[in-house]
């Protein structure tokens, strides 16, 4: 029997937990209220894939968001490998030596947790654990440690809070790049991609999308850059606000919601359940 629940009553890190602690193997799949669904498989309770939406992203998609392939690189593959699998577009990789054996790793390994991450920062969500479900024989899987993804997790976790409460909305704000000299300060190369993407039109969140960085990434690079007077925050060219008040947030601002006795009790049920399975 599938184990579901949700984010609500039961968090990510207390999730990953279980299925540490368990050893579990299975396909989790978290919908979220906003946002692309998320698919994790694990096998004896480490994370071996992850992806968010749909399962179509190619390898080489992967590679050239991490930086390890060009995008034209990535068209050449793509037309000469038919299959488009995984594993047939790492041997093309391989065999032509276009990227290391490592690269192709580490490029799959932050993708993976880049997803995982962020899932840390959900605070609702529907979830369900198919026991015994692992993916495709032609995807590539990267098993990882469970403990080091949750330390790191619930330590972005604190650190992400902060910097949301700097920048809450990255929607509707965009950058002004000030009078400050940038020679005179120490910028990273993603530093220098966010830079390259300020215009009065592009918000921040569009910036991240362009850069191909999730909301935490953008967060930190934007409040360093504020600290260091390097850019203002702006309303983009032409804004319109249009939002509404989700009904879940409308819910937790009456302070609607379950008791702390409640929420205990549904996590026992759920470790109960777990344990079962």
């Amino acid at each position: 029997m599938a184990l579901k629940g949700n984010l609500r009553d039961f968090n990510t890190s207390q999730l990953l937990n279980l299925i540490n602690l368990a050893h579990k193997t299975g396909k989790l799949t978290i919908d979220g209220h906003d946002s692309q669904g998320v698919v994790l498989y694990f096998k004896d309770g480490r994370l071996i894939r992850a992806s968010q939406g749909s399962d179509s992203k190619k390898l080489t998609d992967i590679l050239v968001q991490a930086g390890k392939l060009s995008p034209d690189q990535a068209h050449a593959v793509n037309s000469r490998v038919p299959s488009n699998t995984d594993r047939a577009i790492g041997r093309y990789l391989l065999e032509h030596r276009l990227i290391s054996r490592d690269d192709i790793i580490q490029g799959v390994k932050d993708y993976m947790l880049n997803i995982v991450y962020d899932l840390f920062t959900w605070k609702e969500g529907n979830f369900v654990f198919e026991q015994d479900v692992l993916p495709d024989g032609d995807k590539l899987v990267i098993p990882l440690n469970l403990d080091n993804v949750i330390l790191e997790g619930s330590r972005r976790i604190q650190e992400s809070e902060k910097l949301y409460e700097e920048l809450p909305d990255l929607g509707s704000i965009a950058l002004k790049i000030t009078d400050k000299p940038l020679k005179d300060v120490k910028l990273t190369q993603d530093d220098w991609r966010v830079i390259s993407h300020i215009h009065p039109r592009n918000t921040v969140k569009q910036i991240a999308q362009n850069t191909n960085m999730d909301e935490f990434q953008i967060r930190k690079i934007v409040y360093g850059m504020l600290q260091a007077g390097l850019v203002e925050l702006v309303r983009p060219d032409g804004f319109v606000d249009r939002r509404q008040t989700p009904a879940y947030e409308r819910r937790e601002r009456r302070g609607v919601g379950q008791t702390p006795a409640e929420k205990r009790s549904v996590v026992t049920k759920l470790i109960e359940r777990i344990k079962r399975i």
